[in-house]
């Protein structure tokens, strides 16, 4: 294939990605009404019908990174034999836990467990079986299930990418199993598109939520109100500055500020434990390791056949959906920054590390809540307040503790950290698919990404809602669940043909 059809190819995808962007933030915007009652009705079909999918594929996910972890294929590193790691396993770890999680953590961290405590599936609220199935759960959310997710598609695409010199697309991956041309042709096309459409409407739904959580921050702490013009002026704030680092690069930009949030995160753990009820703290993590170890299998399949299955479709499916739904973005991220690893070490850092990072924050913010509820500190109100309204959960908990203004403070800075590090991965990841996978895409198409992510997220919020964006990502990416599994086949038949 010739430059010229490089670019054509290139433009093409890009072009119709753009276009695919713009009718559905205008049929989002504009008729809003039509938009929510067209995605609630077609996500109702997905988790209803098809939820089932969803449990078996992600549990797959993790079946299969464990057996190539701990296959023959381990010890393959993901580009040439000889090749070394571009970046230190700190900053490493710091760029790809922000791109994976960005803000979810610090706005799930007290208000998931608390919202499971509160209403448990098929338990008495806030008892102490309560507290257990609500750190459980929460491990069961944020633990290995979605970062095997993010590990299919970054593992075979760097493997590709990095070992057999294919383009950064996730197209790319497909190459044993539709030949080169199908790769190039409608098929390959379809893919990268689909790709590109669930990694803009899942990084604009969560730069909206990130918003509300600093407006709701900034309010709190200084008084500022909650309004649409904050919420805009904080989006142009931020845009300005998640563009400019995702211009800067990798090296000078995107990883800078992932070592900031990194060191950040660790920092308000440890002032969060020295404040909080360490020993319920450390409690909570052994014993929800424990039942979450114990339950792994069952939980991961669970589905109420015969009764009410309205709180694994709310919430299991819903977060598997979503997971899936940014699996192209991390994954694309992920891979582009692990170069030189083995796939082995490639998996326990992708999967194991940051599972265990994201138990243990909810071990202890989650402790900080479920606490306060345990002991009558916060009423059924309060509590009731935090499960309809999460961007409020960290501060109203976090004011009933020592230095819990210095705590909130913190914490909202590493929001704005997490904010910035989740928009620029995704520019990045955006330009690179819209650019024939270019391991180093150019500036404009990163502005231009960037702008329209901001006017997107700007758009829905004068609009009334992030909800229905949301919710057509993760039917959007209903398809990628197929494609993940093939991805899967088409590594392994790649795999075989190398001598180890």
């Amino acid at each position: 294939m010739n430059s010229n059809q490089t670019t054509k190819k290139s433009n093409s995808v890009y072009i119709i990605s753009l276009i695919i962007t713009a009718v559905i933030a205008v049929w989002s915007i504009f008729l809003k009404d039509s938009f929510t009652s067209f995605s609630d009705k077609i996500f109702s079909i997905l988790t209803v019908d098809f939820g089932w999918s969803y449990l078996v594929s992600m549990t797959a996910f993790v079946g299969f990174c464990i057996f190539i972890a701990f296959s023959k294929y381990g010890k393959i590193k993901l580009g040439p034999d000889d090749s070394k790691p571009e970046y230190n396993t700190i900053s490493w770890f710091a760029m790809l836990f922000g791109a994976g999680m960005g803000v979810g953590l610090v706005f799930w961290g007290v208000a998931e467990p608390l919202s499971h405590f509160v209403a448990p599936m098929g338990l008495e609220p806030g008892t102490s079986e309560a507290a257990d199935f609500a750190m459980k759960t929460s491990f069961m959310h944020w633990g290995i299930h979605p970062w095997a997710n993010y590990c299919i598609i970054g593992l075979a695409l760097a493997y590709f990418q990095f070992r057999k010199g294919k383009p950064g697309l996730i197209s790319s991956i497909f190459e044993p199993l539709i030949g080169e041309k199908g790769v190039k042709g409608p098929i390959g096309k379809t893919i990268d598109i689909l790709a590109i459409f669930a990694t803009v409407a899942g990084v604009t739904t969560s730069l909206g939520l990130g918003v509300l959580q600093i407006n709701n921050g900034i309010n709190y702490l200084f008084g500022i109100p909650e309004t649409l013009l904050i919420q805009i002026i904080i989006i142009v704030i931020f845009s300005v500055v998640y563009i400019w680092s995702a211009v800067a690069g990798i090296e000078k930009g995107i990883k800078v500020v992932s070592d900031i949030n990194l060191y950040l995160a660790f920092g308000l753990m440890v002032v969060a434990v020295i404040i909080g009820p360490r020993l319920n703290m450390i409690d909570s993590f052994v014993n929800g390791l424990g039942q979450y170890i114990g339950n792994f299998v069952s939980d991961s399949l669970y589905t109420n056949t015969y009764g009410d299955n309205g709180w694994v479709n709310a919430w299991r499916i819903f977060y598997w959906a979503w997971w899936i739904a940014w699996a192209p973005f991390v994954g694309a991220f992920i891979a582009r920054i692990s170069k030189g690893r083995t796939i082995k070490e490639f998996i326990f850092g992708v999967v194991l590390a940051p599972a265990i990072g994201s138990m243990i924050w909810f071990a202890i913010f989650g402790s900080l809540g479920i606490n306060l509820g345990i002991e009558g500190t916060l009423s059924t109100e309060v509590m009731s307040k935090i499960v309809s309204s999460p961007e409020t959960a960290l501060f109203i908990v976090m004011e009933n503790y020592p230095l819990g203004k210095i705590l909130s403070i913190i914490s909202m800075i590493l929001v704005c950290t997490f904010f910035v590090t989740s928009a620029n991965s995704g520019t990045f990841v955006l330009s690179m698919l819209s650019t024939e996978g270019s391991l180093n895409p150019p500036n404009s198409k990163k502005v231009v990404w960037g702008v329209v992510q901001s006017l997107l997220a700007i758009g829905l919020l004068i609009a009334g809602g992030l909800k229905p964006l949301q919710t057509i990502s993760i039917i959007a990416a209903f398809p990628f669940i197929f494609i993940m599994i093939f991805a899967c086949v088409s590594l392994i038949k790649a795999l075989k043909k190398e001598k180890v």
